[in-house]
């Protein structure tokens, strides 16, 4: 409270008339202050309110993305791009997951093009592939053209770009999340630019979008004097669980998990790490259990050319790689088929896969089956166990690295999530 004494007297009463006047326009001008400040907060919070509102909105029904398994009806597919592909440079990783007879041909071209015919060639089968998945009624996306002959440098090194031929090596769908994996190959650290449209378009539908621990693919992540020159090296690093990749920092390329629901399976390779799936466990748990499981394999890098599970109950197992844990699958009343050789020709150049690619299907749903049109044995196969084949010829796409599996990945199949292995 404001104490005034009176005073009198003519200069002592004008003293004390100025002095109660300022006071009181002080306390005027401070209350006008306070209020103003009040509703300019007032109305601050009122706007933060309605953003909250607005970004912790329920997700829409009408979410796009949802696949639980790599078997239920097909909707909605990303198929890769291999227009402007690049050879990756001859680094330590490169090497270690590429044969010796390529590493001549990895030393002259990389960072250039694949050569322009066989990418011509390439292109159109895959350009075939989309309009026969559209007249199956998939719905089809493409990531966008990219120039990855771009030389790039990060603090830790430098390098030019690939591809995105292959959707199925950087992004895992599980349930309504789409994640992006840290893969380990220099040559694709950008690689997730040329699908960021999309992944925005599917994160504005509703779904969760998720990017894993970005390397930073520092020499540390290498071991730099990984010891391969033949075939037999490999053999043996592998049987003693050595690999190129180290545990510096998790990485993994989304094409070494398998999905069956709740229960999903992944292999320790050269391109995913164990620090890499301890990421992958702890942040699918509790919902998702991730099993690590292993092959006789003298070079490990996806295993949907491996391990391709294509049914419920139902997995094709290379036989020249067998699983060593093959008994969990048998226990559980799974049938485990071993696919026939594979068709595909000695001289025909595959750069940085093996002829078993003939088992890297892709399941339209558990009676469909797009397989190479060439692979007649494996077409029988599938025959013989009641699933009709959809033929289509990627032999030159093949060469860049994968089959119909890891030149897709499924956003969308018409299911629910099931546990197959309780």
């Amino acid at each position: 409270m404001l104490r005034v004494r009176c005073l009198r007297g003519g200069s002592r009463g004008a003293e004390a008339a100025h002095y109660i006047g300022s006071r009181l326009q002080r306390v005027f001008t401070g209350w006008v202050q306070r209020t103003f400040q009040s509703t300019q907060a007032a109305t601050a919070s009122q706007n933060t309110c309605a953003a909250d509102d607005k970004a912790t909105s329920p997700v829409p029904k009408d979410c796009l993305v949802c696949s639980y398994n790599e078997w239920d009806p097909l909707e909605e597919v990303i198929v890769g791009r291999a227009e402007n592909a690049c050879v990756p440079p001859f680094s330590v990783e490169v090497k270690a997951n590429t044969y010796e007879k390529y590493w001549g041909f990895y030393q002259k071209f990389g960072g250039q093009s694949f050569p322009k015919d066989h990418l011509k060639k390439a292109i159109a089968e895959v350009e075939e592939m989309c309009n026969i998945l559209k007249g199956e009624g998939v719905i089809v996306k493409r990531p966008d053209p990219i120039d990855w002959s771009v030389k790039y440098k990060t603090p830790d090194f430098e390098s030019t770009g690939m591809y995105a031929a292959m959707p199925r090596d950087i992004l895992l769908v599980v349930g309504n999340e789409i994640i992006e994996a840290p893969m380990a190959w220099r040559a694709r650290f950008f690689e997730y630019r040329a699908y960021r449209r999309l992944i925005k378009d599917y994160f504005n539908s509703g779904a969760k979008w998720t990017t894993a621990p970005k390397p930073t693919m520092a020499d540390e992540l290498y071991d730099q004097n990984y010891p391969i020159h033949s075939v037999e090296d490999r053999h043996k690093l592998a049987a003693q669980g050595k690999f190129v990749t180290t545990e510096f920092e998790p990485c993994f390329d989304a094409a070494d998990f398998i999905r069956a629901g709740r229960d999903i399976f992944v292999q320790r390779s050269q391109v995913t790490n164990f620090m890499g799936i301890e990421w992958m466990r702890r942040h699918l748990a509790p919902d998702y259990r991730v099993h690590i499981i292993s092959f006789k394999d003298p070079n490990p890098m996806h295993i949907d050319a491996t391990f391709n599970i294509i049914g419920p109950g139902l997995v094709l197992s290379n036989p020249d790689r067998p699983c060593h844990q093959i008994e969990l699958f048998k226990k559980a009343g799974w049938t485990v088929i071993q696919p026939p050789v594979p068709l595909i020709p000695d001289d025909h150049p595959l750069w940085m896969s093996s002829k078993w690619l003939s088992m890297n299907v892709l399941m339209l749903d558990e009676k469909r089956v797009m397989v190479d049109a060439n692979e007649t044995s494996i077409q029988k196969m599938f025959e013989k166990l009641g699933i009709s084949t959809i033929k289509v010829n990627i032999r030159h796409a093949n060469s860049l690295g994968g089959g119909f599996h890891c030149w897709t990945c499924d956003i969308r199949r018409r299911g629910t999530l099931q546990s197959y292995f309780d």
